[in-house]
């Protein structure tokens, strides 16, 4: 099936390793899905060649453990000594723990999965706090001691790029939860520290200086917009930069934990894609490393949008999984003509800090 970048018979199969350059986008001269000009350069080293500032983006998915992928993004059988993580790596630059909010991770599986995404140097993960800390709110000592030595392997080793702290939509702008906050900032102020917060009321100017103020970043998020839910936005309080996908679905979105996959049953259209590439290029202006986390992620869909949004931003196509094209016939549209050429890799794109002179 010929698709936006021609032929895409020849997707990328799930044994198939692929070793990423990084792509340099100028967004000065860049339309979102026109790009005039992107060319590939031999790493990171020879990447900041350039006296201009730089920043990356990062894509990827929330999570990698669910039953429903299986046949989906995972080839079925799985090859012997597959793992979810290290295949998920030669697509994505980053990958979101998911698990890490239900209970502390544990030190050596930590070391494992960096060991996991060895083959890709510009991988980094980002974690979600326990939740004992953002919704429960009944954490000890000990229970930070737990926490911070599950991290250990990912910080010691320079993969882990933030450490997200999300709360509920409840979670409202009030003084007691604004000084609860700055009590969490500084507990965990040695890590590259994002929060996410869903309720309209933290929609204030003094909520993002002070973020600004602490070095702390702001997530961005797309998500049924209900009542005072926080509306999407494009703004960077740190250096780094943040961005979640929830997707759209209304009806299902407060629906009880039992049946919580519901909520993320969602797939975005490119269309409304469109808008979302053109805020993470505003956040990349300002920010050093932006994540982009896609979190819909019933039955893959997470996996199918993260890869449509990385071709928006790189203008290019991007290698497919096999099991995900067959599920998802239009990423043809994007998908490479043969296996073996670049995945994503980092996306550099050029800042106009220095005030659009070359």
């Amino acid at each position: 099936m010929p698709g936006r970048w021609g032929d895409a018979s020849g997707p990328a199969a799930g044994g198939t390793s692929f070793h990423a350059e990084l792509i340099t986008v100028d967004i000065r001269h860049s339309p979102l899905t026109n790009v005039e000009s992107w060319r590939t350069v031999g790493g990171e080293g020879k990447a900041n060649m350039d006296a201009k500032p730089q920043t990356k983006i990062r894509i990827g998915p929330a999570g990698w453990s669910y039953a429903d992928w299986n046949g989906a993004v995972y080839p079925v059988p799985r090859p012997a000594g597959f793992h979810e993580v290290e295949y998920l790596a030669r697509f994505f630059d980053t990958i979101e723990i998911n698990t890490s909010f239900y209970q502390p991770l544990r030190a050596p599986v930590s070391k494992s999965w960096v060991g996991r995404v060895e083959a890709n140097p510009h991988f980094k993960f980002t974690a979600k706090l326990w939740q004992r800390f953002t919704h429960e709110r009944s954490a000890n000592r000990q229970d930070e001691k737990q926490f911070k030595e599950g991290l250990d392997p990912l910080m010691t080793s320079g993969r882990l790029g933030g450490l997200l702290l999300q709360f509920p939509w409840s979670f409202k702008n009030v003084p007691e939860n604004r000084e609860y906050l700055g009590g969490l900032f500084m507990q965990f102020m040695e890590y590259p520290l994002v929060v996410e917060v869903r309720h309209s009321s933290w929609n204030q100017p003094q909520f993002f200086e002070m973020l600004a103020d602490l070095s702390v970043g702001f997530c961005n998020i797309d998500q049924p917009v209900i009542g005072r839910s926080i509306a999407p936005s494009e703004r960077s309080t740190a250096a780094v930069g943040y961005v979640r996908l929830h997707g759209r679905n209304y009806e299902h979105w407060f629906t009880p934990r039992e049946h919580a996959a519901e909520r993320y049953d969602y797939l975005y259209s490119m269309e409304e894609l469109d808008p979302w590439a053109a805020r993470i290029r505003k956040i990349a202006e300002s920010a050093e490393t932006t994540y982009v986390i896609a979190n819909n992620h019933f039955q893959g869909k997470a996996v199918a949008n993260a890869l449509q949004l990385t071709s928006l931003l790189t203008g290019g196509p991007v290698p497919v999984p096999e099991p995900l094209l067959a599920r998802y016939p239009d990423l043809a549209e994007i998908a490479v003509p043969g296996p073996n050429v670049p995945r994503q890799a980092d996306l550099l794109f050029e800042s106009t800090l220095s005030g659009g002179k070359s």
